[in-house]
């Protein structure tokens, strides 16, 4: 990766911050064009009926939602854009600054991916595709939020790892059945596959979940962030357990009612963002792995400057 840390920049650290809290509320507004059914509620791509911005007074039910997602797809669009172009005017880690670009591109990606979903009618696994690829997105701008940080440029103790598997090993297949989890929900929200298989994959992240955090406690409870993050992943984790079980009781529940209920709406778009977080923190613990842990080269560099005490 090379150089891993740098100079702290509070502007470009802010940015980032508010490019990711941006990213949510986008995720909220595409969770609810897939709720209220309302995807293709605007017939057309990049235009909306015939304008690239419609009168408002025409903005209702379906095509409300359909262009709020638009308009904060538009403007995540936007920040990457600033966030990139502050990086490459500010940053001294060149890899950071190519992942602001990469980052631009995700999205430019995922909003023609979201327009053939339109063009298109739905085509086949197109909306799972879109919905996955989001996450992909988003991990990069917590990444590029991360790297930023006052905490991630400033020196910090470093841990020894003498577990198996390693801890950076144990965090991102962590991070990639947490990852395939969310493939398997988008494909049932979708309806592209049943249920059970989303089911099965929950228990799978349990199992998964539970490993990296006793690990963590278990190698590294003298560290306070990795303390902390092992909490935060247990808690997110549960709650998105509990949204999961409660979301699935209001569909069967409201399966003969006039859809779409509110309950089983307010319940599953948090299901869906929950999910994002679940996956975004899953990348945040390696980050924070590979931070704190050297790796076993990097060890090995390090030993002939360590002086011996006592």
């Amino acid at each position: 990766m090379g150089e891993m840390t740098s100079t702290y920049n509070p502007a470009v650290h802010r940015l980032a911050v508010f490019t990711v809290c941006w990213t949510i509320l986008l995720f909220v507004a595409g969770a609810l064009v897939t709720s209220k059914d309302a995807a293709l509620s605007v017939p057309d791509w990049p235009t909306s009926h015939g304008a690239l911005v419609p009168a408002l007074s025409s903005l209702q039910g379906g095509d409300l939602f359909e262009f709020s997602h638009r308009v904060f797809a538009g403007g995540l669009g936007f920040l990457t854009l600033a966030l990139a172009a502050l990086l490459w005017l500010k940053e001294k880690r060149p890899w950071l600054r190519w992942l602001g670009l990469i980052a631009v591109l995700g999205v430019a990606v995922q909003a023609v991916l979201g327009g053939q979903v339109v063009i298109r009618l739905l085509h086949y696994w197109l909306p799972v595709i879109h919905a996955c690829f989001a996450q992909i997105v988003f991990g990069a701008v917590v990444g590029i939020a991360v790297f930023t940080s006052k905490w991630w440029v400033s020196d910090q103790p470093q841990l020894e790892d003498s577990g198996t598997p390693s801890i950076h090993s144990l965090a991102i297949l962590n991070a990639a059945v947490i990852y395939v989890q969310v493939i398997l929900g988008a494909g049932f929200r979708h309806k592209e596959i049943p249920i059970w298989p989303h089911m099965a994959g929950a228990m799978l992240v349990l199992g998964m979940v539970i490993w990296t955090a006793v690990a963590l406690r278990k190698r590294f409870a003298q560290s306070r962030e990795l303390t902390r993050a092992r909490i935060l992943l247990h808690a997110i984790f549960g709650t998105q357990f509990l949204l999961g079980l409660a979301a699935y009781w209001s569909r069967l529940t409201t399966a003969d009612a006039p859809q779409p209920m509110p309950v089983m709406v307010t319940l599953t778009v948090t299901h869906t963002v929950v999910g994002a977080l679940l996956f975004a923190f899953s990348v945040l613990i390696v980050l924070a792995c590979y931070r704190l842990v050297p790796r076993g080269r990097e060890v090995a560099a390090r030993a002939p400057r360590q002086v011996a005490t006592g």
